[in-house]
């Protein structure tokens, strides 16, 4: 099954109960299929159990006990679900119609303490089982004794004056008065009853708590009709309230149904996984499992987190698989690939982590996309294996490609600095010779000439040089002014205000090393200007929606 069945699909899914009877065997393994994947589904385990009585054997002994094993995997599966109470009357039901009353006392007994919408309706029911019937035949040998012993103790007999008779478990051979008879009935079954109110009470207590969660919840069935977001809230808080009030066992159930209304919401995937994590490793890889492989193959965020789990299980392959897989399928996300380079460093495999990177620089589908790959492996290249030589061929290569990229020479620059300022002169200065004559914008040529006197001056080893680039710098500012000035004038848009529109990154921009800083008190040529280099890395240009 590739998803949870939608509400009117699973009348579908039943099939026809005339044409199922020609085909008991297949029905019944499409059935447990079905349940097999949605084991919360109150109506599937109806029909299947249905399905049983139809096409057993009613002359084969074991059909009864095949049948009550359904009933059993029916309430052990959805039993604690708050809407499950046409399961719970339908098991009752057959068994009094079994003539069972000692399994009808038993499964009283469980539903009475489990928060269902029909709570009290059990509770009535259970109290006119009582008085219909006799207790020696609703309770088992050992109850009956023990609770006669009980109210014997309570009368202040011992219970144990007269000797039992051969045949004790029929509970009535030693009192041969009727009237006492009666009396101890009656007594039998007030006491039962109120030993059954005190738990009815609490589990009333219970049902008021969950009753107004319950309430809110208006499509319990999954569609691919999106939820609206009060819906979507009342999940989420009554989530919060199962995990910090009910049992493990409620809190996984109100999961499972969750997931099937809310089956496309990632988040409720993630937050069902982070909690079992406390509880279950497999049974966190199964919902994982679940989540994308079924449901949500194309959401990036619940594959990755499967991933980490994976890793830090010590499943390496598996992790890997997952990324990989996941990646094939949604072609080109950032996102993915960074994460299979990072997984490869962190368990040293350099090469590969290095490899991925370069197929994405060859597979990117833009230069921009180019460009942003060759920054991470130009980083990586330099700051994990320590080869700058290879890292500045990288970048060297990229700006050929793209020269209007500001980043591509930011990162150039940066990684220039990162080394001896007077052995790597040379470079550093041809690293702002590539800038400021190259194809970017007039303001960003004049900031990185800024830099470049800037630099002259601090670690220059050639007074010539701080000459040249001051008058370089010079010649870009009159540049600039003459272009401003025909903009007045109406020939052309200013420069600056283009570039503003056009490049997203410019007014994010200052240099991230110490070296790099401006100082306007000792360096005043005309207008200093600023980088902000925070966002030099963003990822999200390059995810597909999803």
């Amino acid at each position: 099954m590739q998803g949870p069945l939608r509400f009117e699909d699973q009348d579908s899914a039943r099939g026809d109960q005339n044409i199922a009877m020609f085909y008991p065997t297949s029905t019944q393994m499409v059935y447990r299929r079905g349940l097999q994947a949605i084991p919360l589904s109150v109506d599937l385990w109806i029909h299947y159990i249905n399905f049983l009585k139809e096409t057993l054997d009613p002359a084969d002994p074991e059909t009864n006990s095949t049948i009550r094993g359904a009933y059993e995997h029916a309430v052990l599966a959805a039993g604690t679900d708050f809407r499950s109470d046409r399961l719970w009357e339908m098991y009752i039901n057959w068994e009094s119609e079994q003539g069972n009353l000692r399994e009808v006392t038993s499964i009283y007994d469980r539903i009475l303490g489990i928060p269902t919408q029909l709570y009290s309706h059990h509770f009535q029911r259970f109290k006119e089982h009582i008085q219909n019937n006799l207790p020696r035949d609703f309770l088992t040998t050992e109850q009956f004794v023990e609770l006669r012993r009980e109210l014997a103790s309570a009368n202040g007999h011992s219970g144990e004056d007269a000797q039992p008779a051969d045949d004790l478990p029929s509970g009535t051979e030693e009192i041969t008065d009727p009237a006492k008879l009666v009396t101890e009935v009656e007594n039998m079954r007030h006491r039962i009853i109120e030993i059954h109110q005190e738990i009815f009470n609490h589990n009333e207590h219970e049902v008021s708590k969950r009753w107004t969660f319950e309430e809110a919840i208006k499509r319990p069935y999954f569609h691919v009709k999106p939820l609206e977001k009060i819906q979507l809230k009342n999940w989420k808080e009554y989530l919060e309230f199962e995990i910090e009030n009910g049992t493990h066992e409620r809190v996984v159930v109100l999961f499972e149904r969750c997931v099937i209304s809310c089956a496309l919401y990632e988040d409720f995937w993630i937050k069902y996984a982070k909690y079992m994590e406390n509880h279950s490793i497999e049974g966190v890889r199964h919902v994982y499992s679940r989540a994308c492989t079924i449901h949500l193959p194309k959401k990036p965020m619940v594959h990755m987190l499967w991933a980490a789990f994976e890793e830090q299980q010590g499943n390496i392959d598996e992790a890997r698989r997952i990324l990989k897989t996941f990646e094939e399928c949604v072609l080109g996300l950032a996102m993915i690939r960074l994460r299979r380079v990072s997984l490869e460093r962190r368990h040293g495999n350099m090469e590969e982590a290095e490899h991925l990177l370069e197929e994405a620089v060859r597979n990117a589908k833009s230069i921009s996309e180019s460009s942003f790959y060759a920054i991470k492996l130009a980083r990586h290249l330099f700051k994990v294996q320590k080869n700058l030589p290879k890292a500045r061929k990288v970048l060297s290569e990229a700006i050929e490609i793209d020269k209007e990229n500001t980043k591509l020479y930011l990162n150039l620059l940066e990684m220039e600095y990162s080394g001896d300022l007077k052995l790597n002169e040379e470079n550093i200065l041809s690293c702002f010779d590539k800038a400021v004559k190259g194809a970017l914008s007039i303001k960003m040529r004049i900031t990185f000439s800024q830099r470049k006197v800037e630099f002259l001056e601090d670690f220059g080893s050639d007074v010539n040089k701080l000459l040249d680039a001051y008058d370089e710098h010079q010649a870009l500012l009159k540049e600039q002014e003459s272009l401003k000035r025909r903009a007045e004038n109406g020939s052309e848009e200013p420069d600056e205000k283009k570039m503003l529109a056009d490049d997203p990154t410019l007014a994010s921009a200052q240099m991230l090393d110490g070296d790099m800083q401006v100082n306007q008190a000792a360096y005043n040529y005309n207008a200093w200007y600023q980088y902000n280099y925070q966002n030099a890395w963003n990822y999200g240009q390059y995810y597909h929606p999803t």
